[in-house]
């Protein structure tokens, strides 16, 4: 009895020896051939882990914190998140977040357009026009903000309501106005990326055949109609790419807000990323800043996945 049993307990040790020396050969075949991969590989996921991964959940894991720089940090539960709901500054900044966004992404997407079209046109200077329209791109925010506070300076010697002035119009206040500082703030983030966008729509119109317009022309088809049954709807992968961008770009809104109007007048340019931003390292409450950022995760995500289910289909060209 006993030599049956030895017998059938040395039947799965030697299975188990089979079924791990093919395993270990293949790990070490798959070494010997991608061994260069897995060595710049580990350091780049090593790299996303500890910079990506642990700090997402580490930040999940602070907002049921009442988290203290030096001490003890307490555990609160749903307190942070309960906050939230009561916060009306948090609220107003989401607010104008989303006024940003559309005061943003369509006059964005339509001068980038426009700015291709000036360039694929052929006219003479284009490489001159495309570095001109490029240059705010690649200009420190810094100096393009404090041109931009120049040019809105709400006082007669800003060079707007000089401007204004010779139309009759009256000085008006601009950055310290509640009613236009969120306004001038889009209009600054757009003369700051209108010339990424042109690059990104100039690649999208360098794609399509010319043959389409040339039988285009043919069936006597006037410049606007080539533009709209042709060119707007060949760049709808470009579109989409643009509009996804220009959307969590708007969302993320922070230097312009940060760096002219500190949120002001009467909190009507603070946006949530700037919120974030004063509670978590003006305050120090790093816990509720968690939890700002996690509403400005799930907004961001959501408003992604509308735009992917409306807009992002179909995105072959024909």
């Amino acid at each position: 009895m006993d030599k049956v049993i030895e017998k059938n307990t040395k039947v799965p040790l030697l299975h188990e020896q089979k079924v791990k020396a093919p395993l270990l050969k293949r790990i070490k075949d798959e070494w010997k051939k991608n061994a260069l991969v897995y060595i710049i590989l580990i350091p780049i996921l090593i790299h996303f882990l500890i910079f990506q991964v642990f700090p997402f959940v580490y930040s999940f894991f602070l907002t049921f914190l009442h988290y203290r720089i030096i001490g003890t940090s307490e555990f609160v539960g749903l307190q942070n998140w309960k906050q939230l709901f009561q916060d009306e500054i948090a609220w107003k900044s989401i607010w104008n977040t989303i006024l940003f966004s559309f005061y943003y992404i369509v006059p964005t997407m339509a001068i980038g357009l426009i700015l291709a079209l000036v360039i694929k046109s052929g006219i003479r200077f284009t490489k001159f026009f495309k570095g001109i329209f490029f240059l705010p791109v690649v200009t420190s925010f810094v100096v393009v903000a404090g041109i931009w506070e120049w040019l809105f300076s709400g006082t007669e010697s800003g060079f707007i309501n000089y401007l204004l002035s010779f139309l009759g119009i009256d000085t008006q206040l601009f950055l310290s106005d509640s009613s236009q500082a969120l306004i001038v703030l889009a209009g600054l983030s757009i003369f700051k990326v209108s010339g990424s966008t042109m690059i990104y729509y100039f690649a999208g119109l360098q794609s399509i055949p010319k043959d389409m317009y040339e039988a285009a022309k043919i069936d006597g088809a006037s410049a606007f109609k080539q533009f709209w049954m042709i060119t707007f709807p060949l760049l709808k992968p470009i579109h989409f790419y643009v509009l996804i961008i220009t959307t969590i770009g708007s969302f993320q809104i922070f230097d312009s807000a940060f760096l002219l109007t500190n949120g002001g007048p009467n909190f009507s340019t603070s946006t949530i990323v700037y919120y974030l931003y004063t509670i978590g390292f003006t305050n120090l409450n790093f816990s509720y800043a968690a939890v700002l950022s996690y509403v400005l995760f799930v907004i961001i995500l959501i408003v992604s996945l509308i735009q992917r289910k409306y807009f992002g289909n179909d995105q072959s060209i024909y």
